[in-house]
């Protein structure tokens, strides 16, 4: 499930803004977290759940869909907000675990623009902007999920571990 999805729209009140006049969407504030934990506890508990669908080059919710578990006995949830999610999801009766997929920053960021560009996300200089600040900020993070009870993983093991 792709925690992006929760973000609120552009114009919703008290967005943090960066000094570009733009919403600060690196933010936990530009984010859902009750809906998201809310889509989440749903889906385990019934087998599936409606959940927003964001585009984010228009910075705005443009409809729903539907999310089902099927056999599936696991759900991976993946965003920036991961971080601040599970502690959240936790002491609301979520069985959950942290990882943290430990791959080189540089690979993070070619990745990252890669698929950015991809879809459109935003403009090329946004995108770059915002991509070089994430690599700078990328150790802080990591050591902030860590303190948050994520454990790094590679990303083999992690899908040893799903496999299983």
């Amino acid at each position: 499930m792709s925690l992006d999805d929760f973000y609120h729209d552009a114009d919703h009140p008290d967005l943090p803004m960066t000094p570009m006049g733009i919403p600060d969407w690196d933010r936990v504030e530009t984010w859902d977290l009750e809906a998201a934990l809310l889509a989440i506890s749903t889906l385990l508990s019934t087998g599936r759940c409606e959940v927003p669908e964001y585009d984010i080059s228009l910075s705005r919710r443009v409809g729903s869909k539907v999310v089902e578990l099927g056999d599936a006995r696991i759900v991976v949830a993946e965003g920036i907000f991961a971080i601040d999610a599970l502690q959240p999801a936790i002491d609301a009766g979520i069985e959950a675990e942290g990882w943290w997929l430990d791959r080189r920053r540089a690979a993070n960021f070619s990745r990252r623009l890669a698929r950015d560009l991809r879809e459109k996300r935003k403009t090329p200089p946004v995108l770059l902007r915002r991509g070089a600040a994430l690599y700078r900020a990328e150790p802080a993070l990591r050591r902030e999920a860590m303190r948050q009870g994520f454990r790094p993983t590679s990303m083999r093991a992690a899908l040893a571990t799903l496999a299983g």
